[in-house]
């Protein structure tokens, strides 16, 4: 399975924003950004007028880079929202949110979208009681996720469940710290998605 092994502080840089790519090491003044607010590179630092298919081009990589998607599979998930009801863009970003992966991060269970994909596919949830080990799996309103019964004693989760303990949980998620399970109340909304970007940038790259 093909994915992103280069450092990844390099795509917060490069975006201009905190995509908190890291986890916890984003929260602290280790972060990358904070640090280097200028684009990666020789010329980073460089003024340079952007045009408008640059600005709608950045639009969409930092929402790929955000979910930790790589291209082939982000324009088939804008294909899917395509053939949904309403707009494309807020489709396109209740597709990438209900991403198994995304679900787990949503709830708490892991610190970043990275660690997230990596604990699903080692095993370590179930959905609607069963094993699901794909990232990718799209999870929909009436589904119960939960950490499988060998892990939940695990220290991995216990340091990371009590790390994001504050992370606050968005509208469409329910999470029961008892019984290790969480369930998907209904698709994502717009207004419950924390992700800065303007998604008709990206309906319009692709309408071209």
């Amino acid at each position: 399975m093909a994915r992103y092994t280069d450092a990844v502080c390099r795509q917060c840089r490069r975006e201009g924003k905190k995509l908190f790519l890291k986890g916890e090491r984003c929260y602290t003044g280790k972060c990358a950004i904070a640090r280097r607010e200028y684009a990666p590179g020789q010329h980073g630092q460089g003024r340079k007028k952007v045009s408008e298919y640059g600005i709608q081009l950045r639009a969409k990589q930092m929402t790929r880079r955000y979910y930790g998607v790589l291209e082939g599979q982000f324009r088939h998930y804008y294909e899917l929202a395509e053939k949904r009801e309403g707009k494309t863009g807020e489709a396109l970003l209740a597709i990438l949110e209900s991403r198994l992966d995304n679900t787990v991060y949503r709830l708490g269970w892991a610190s970043s979208h990275a660690e997230a994909r990596q604990l699903v596919n080692h095993g370590h949830f179930t959905v609607n009681g069963k094993k699901v080990d794909i990232p990718s799996y799209l999870t929909k309103p009436g589904d119960v996720v939960a950490i499988a019964e060998n892990s939940r004693q695990s220290v991995k989760f216990k340091t990371v469940i009590e790390a994001t303990s504050a992370r606050p949980i968005p509208k469409f998620l329910e999470r029961s710290a008892d019984t290790f399970e969480g369930k998907v109340l209904a698709v994502a909304q717009r207004e419950d998605i924390d992700l800065d970007v303007d998604e008709t940038l990206i309906v319009e790259l692709y309408s071209k």
